[in-house]
Order: C-alpha cells, then sequence, then structure tokens
C-alpha cells in the first residue's frame, strides 16, 4: 500500500463517511489541531515526564484518535461505525485533575509556562488544546457536532495546567509566578 494517493493534490480531502472537502474547511482545521496536539503529546511523552502522566498520556493520545475521527465524520452520515468522544472520557479528565490537585501547592496566582521539559510540553500543548477548542466552535456553528466534544476539548486544557503544573512539582522544576513585573526586577 502506497503512502501517497494524489487525491489530495487539488486541495482536498476524503471525510469519514464519504464526501470531499477543502483542506482548509472548518472541519479540517480543527480536527487538523486536534492532531497537532496529539503530536505534541508524543513530545511531551518522549521528554521523559514522571511515570504516572505517562499512562495519562497515553490515553489521552488514545482519547484524541477518537476525537479527531469523531470531527472527521458528519454526524449527517448515517450509520457510520466510528468512536465517538463520549461524557465518560470528560468525566476521566475531570477524576484526574481532582486527583492531581490534591497532591499540588494551591494556586494562588498565573504561573508563567515554564519548567523541566515535559512540563514546557504540556504547557504548549495546552494552548494547542485551546486553539483546537476555538476551531472546534467555529465548526459546531455550521455542523452539528456531538454534546461532549467542546466539553471534551475544555476539559483536557485544563487537565494540561494541571499535568504541567504536576511534573514540575514532582520533576524538581520552578514554577515561575506572574508578577505583572519581568523577573529580577
Amino acid at each position: 500500500m502506497r503512502i501517497y494517493t494524489k487525491k489530495g493534490d487539488k486541495g482536498e480531502t476524503g471525510l469519514f463517511g464519504g464526501g470531499r472537502v477543502s483542506k482548509d474547511s472548518p472541519r479540517i482545521e480543527a480536527y487538523g489541531a486536534v492532531d497537532e496536539l496529539n503530536s505534541l503529546l508524543g513530545v511531551a511523552r518522549s521528554s521523559s515526564p514522571p511515570k504516572g502522566i505517562d499512562k495519562i498520556l497515553a490515553r489521552l493520545q488514545a482519547d484524541l484518535f477518537v476525537l479527531g475521527a469523531d470531527l472527521a465524520t458528519p454526524r449527517s452520515v448515517v450509520g457510520a461505525k466510528v468512536p465517538r468522544i463520549r461524557s465518560s472520557n470528560t468525566r476521566f479528565l475531570e477524576r484526574t485533575i481532582d486527583s492531581l490537585e490534591r497532591s499540588l501547592p494551591r494556586l494562588t496566582s498565573f504561573v508563567l509556562p515554564f519548567g523541566t521539559p515535559a512540563a514546557a510540553h504540556l504547557h504548549l500543548a495546552r494552548t494547542v488544546c485551546r486553539r483546537a477548542e476555538r476551531l472546534t466552535v467555529r465548526l459546531s456553528k455550521s455542523d452539528r457536532l456531538g454534546a461532549d466534544v467542546i466539553p471534551y476539548l475544555n476539559r483536557l486544557s485544563d487537565l494540561l495546567f494541571v499535568l504541567a503544573r504536576y511534573a514540575n512539582w514532582t520533576g524538581g522544576g520552578n514554577e515561575i509566578r506572574w508578577t505583572g513585573k519581568p523577573r529580577g526586577a
């Protein structure tokens, strides 16, 4: 099987369940950002995060493949046997956030995205997650999405923030609190 098909050479791509759309359509933008996020989680995993974090990230990567398939398959496609993001996925994120936060110092100010390599990659992943969320919200204004897609992305960015803090806390990284002044001033 060849990796290239030449079907996208004119700027269109196929959706699961059939149909072709422009590669710059809101649907492609949304699931493309989810794919980028998944890759960033792979980078975070390669930066030697604490063991507990790696296991969570592996689960998130699997969930993001489900989310990508969900976004790539319009709800109008009848009988599509595509996995969809469910409220149970979001509940997993919430339980994980709650569990990790119990071991972290109370947050009393904004923190700058900094710290161990794993923490820095997780902060970057959080920002890409927020972009994926914005693009998905834009898509939702023109196409019907599952009710659990946007809440999942919203909660996922929260979890990525907590994971970055946890990676710093357990990895000996510095958490720099934002004071409104340049550091050292």
